[in-house]
């Protein structure tokens, strides 16, 4: 049970619904709010907050979607939360990761699935959620794979950023909603 009790799908709070609209308006009308932000709206101002941080990391990053997904998945991984990795499995499917390189994730050291640059990119995962900070020869080995320097903040805050999500996952107990466990034996 989350340690702070879920919103419902419409809070009767004003900011929180208006919140809850705008994710709506953004998803599609049946879209059924997760957990994750019936938890956040309890706090509408620090909602927003992630919002607006987090859905550009999301839809207006530069590198790819795929590498990025890949980044997010391994450190759900390295952080043992569940949450985190059954909702990005699915985005990373229809990012173009595939099966086979999801399931060798755990392993991708001694994998052949992954290039250079998702090698680069896997490295930073570990390193930014294990801590305390990505080391300078991943930073240079990011370079190396042709990341420049916007690229390179880019996937160090998205890589940082998802610290923060499994942190608070974590720490708030938020709860994996009915369906998402298919993927979980996965992780």
């Amino acid at each position: 049970m989350p340690r702070v009790p879920l919103l419902p799908e419409h809070p009767e709070d004003p900011a929180a619904k208006a919140l809850f609209d705008e994710v709506r308006r953004a998803q599609g009308p049946g879209f059924h709010m997760p957990h994750l932000y019936r938890v956040l709206g309890t706090a509408p101002e620090m909602f927003r907050g992630w919002l607006d941080f987090a859905w550009p990391l999301r839809l207006k990053a530069q590198t790819a979607r795929p590498l990025r997904e890949l980044l997010i998945l391994r450190g759900a991984q390295v952080a043992g939360t569940a949450y985190e990795w059954a909702h990005h499995v699915p985005m990373a499917t229809a990012a173009g990761v595939s099966d086979a390189q999801i399931d060798a994730l755990a392993d991708w050291h001694t994998s052949s699935l992954f290039d250079a640059q998702e090698r680069a990119v896997l490295q930073l995962a570990e390193e930014v959620t294990r801590g305390p900070a990505a080391s300078e020869a991943t930073v240079a080995q990011l370079r190396t794979c042709g990341f420049d320097d916007a690229a390179v903040v880019e996937l160090v805050l998205t890589a940082s950023f998802y610290v923060c999500v499994s942190r608070f996952l974590q720490s708030m107990n938020v709860e994996l909603e009915p369906g998402y466990d298919k993927d979980l034996a996965r992780m």
